[in-house]
């Protein structure tokens, strides 16, 4: 899975592909979560033209004054003219309550997109808000649970008609995802990235059992670089 988050051979996604409907990405500041998660947008659409979907959407939410300010860089390779780009759809929220306005009324859909990707998930949950809306000193921690049931459900509604998946990015500060006990109950797989101490990230995936798939990157031009994949048993 970890290439999907890079510029591959179409063949490679392909085999690839298996089913994870909920993913979280996690890793340190600036270690280039949004174009990681920017550039599987772009392989999920691409995929859908591949296959000969003409309806094959992806749904990219962010926030925008935080995109504008700091844009996705493409995996080298790729043509920023593209008409795969036609393809993501993008969507600009603020907090916790746009995200879930989105999802409640996800099932009235005609069609679902084949990916949504929601850039920050964590940062759109303001402690204060949270609090004061629930009036608890855990608020942030049940809307991120309230919301996350409510994604989860959307994607198994979704799931029934045709595939559907949802990638989450958020940050983390220590060794791994903050709030990881949230997290669990509702992502079938997490990936983490750490640094190598020499400028380079590790973006690993531990989703297949026995077996942990690694990716080592770069970002450097203002591109995306995937130096090298490798795979090892535990």
């Amino acid at each position: 899975m970890v290439q999907r988050f890079f510029s591959v051979r179409q063949m490679d996604l392909q085999e690839n592909s298996q089913s994870h409907p909920v993913m979280l990405l996690s890793g340190p500041p600036s270690c280039g979560k949004t174009s990681l998660i920017f550039q599987f947008a772009f392989n999920s659409a691409m995929e859908e033209a591949h296959h000969g979907n003409t309806n094959g959407k992806v749904m990219f939410i962010c926030n925008r004054r935080k995109l504008e300010a700091k844009p996705p860089y493409l995996s080298q390779g790729v043509d920023s003219s593209s008409e795969t780009f036609q393809r993501i759809q993008m969507k600009y929220v603020d907090d916790d309550e746009g995200i879930k306005k989105y999802f409640a009324a996800f099932h009235l859909h005609d069609t679902f997109p084949v990916a949504v990707v929601i850039d920050d998930f964590g940062d759109f949950f303001d402690e204060r808000s949270c609090q004061e809306r629930y009036g608890n000193p855990r608020g942030r921690d049940l809307a991120m649970v309230r919301t996350l049931a409510l994604c989860h459900n959307a994607m198994v509604h979704a799931n029934e008609t045709s595939p559907c998946k949802l990638l989450l990015s958020d940050t983390h500060h220590g060794d791994s995802p903050r709030l990881l006990f949230i997290y669990k109950r509702w992502v079938t797989t997490i990936f983490t990235i750490q640094g190598d101490g020499s400028g380079s990230f590790v973006l690993i995936d531990y989703s297949n059992s026995g077996r942990t798939k690694t990716a080592k990157y770069s970002i450097a031009l203002q591109y995306l670089f995937l130096e090298e994949i490798t795979e090892a048993s535990e």
